[in-house]
């Protein structure tokens, strides 16, 4: 199946690696061109080397925190590459620890940079996407079920899956397309930190695995191979959802 990626170009958040990462991977290898950001700038050279260099990818490093990040990656998408079809828009996850307990400072710098630096770069890349393209937002399951030890998470992502849906109804006439993907357990740097701070990672995770109707945690390139479908022109007739990545793990229809 052709999903019409040649020679599109996308920008990534958080992609030096994780999720970001595994989507640059799927996107490029289906011939699309990629600017791929995140705050590390060894680690995002490392990820545009390991994507193929300057003709493939480039990088920037850069923090959603601060407001003038997305008007850069959209600008470095133009001068690099000639034009720029959409984005995936993906955070590290906020502090652990309950809603309650959490302190009105990881409130606010969750808030300025997984909630606002979202939908800044959001709507920063609609309003270049001339002739249509895809956003996708990368949130968490627990944008539909809380997570147990996820407060903040459970607090902000639900938040964004409306901002995905209220962005796709005021895009759409303009064929900009917008969806939430929700990864369920995949096997990311967050997910063993996540695993690891239970004390037993083994039993942790054969745990979270018993209540995966699949029976095992994802793989990056199992959520990478959906998020690119969702950029991809083959999806375009898909917009305003929200897509569980999570192997059966969310029970609700």
């Amino acid at each position: 199946m052709d999903l019409g990626l040649t020679d599109r170009v996308y920008v990534l958040t958080g992609a030096s690696r994780g999720l970001g990462f595994a989507t640059a991977e799927c996107l490029v290898a289906d011939g699309a061109r990629v600017v791929v950001s995140a705050r590390a700038p060894e680690r995002v050279a490392e990820a545009v080397q390991r994507l193929g260099g300057p003709e493939r990818a480039i990088g920037l490093a850069a923090d959603l925190a601060d407001p003038a990040t997305p008007e850069r990656l959209v600008a470095a998408a133009r001068e690099h590459f000639g034009r720029l079809d959409g984005a995936l828009v993906s955070v590290g996850g906020p502090p652990t620890g309950t809603a309650a307990g959490a302190t009105d400072a990881q409130w606010r710098e969750s808030f300025e940079t997984v909630f606002l630096g979202t939908v800044r770069t959001a709507r920063t890349v609609a309003a270049g996407l001339s002739d249509g393209g895809a956003i996708a937002l990368v949130l968490s399951s627990s944008a539909r079920s809380p997570l147990a030890g996820l407060g903040i998470s459970n607090g902000l992502r639900p938040g964004l899956a409306g901002v995905a849906k209220d962005m796709a109804d005021e895009y759409g006439p303009r064929g900009v397309r917008v969806v939430g993907l929700l990864p369920g357990r995949i096997m990311t740097d967050r997910n063993r930190e996540l695993l690891a701070a239970s004390g037993d990672a083994g039993r942790a995770r054969a745990e979270a695995e018993a209540g995966i109707p699949l029976r095992r945690i994802g793989e990056p390139a199992e959520f990478g191979r959906v998020a690119a479908f969702v950029l991809s022109p083959a999806a375009g007739y898909l917009t305003g959802i929200t897509l569980p990545v999570d192997g059966g793990a969310l029970r609700g229809l």
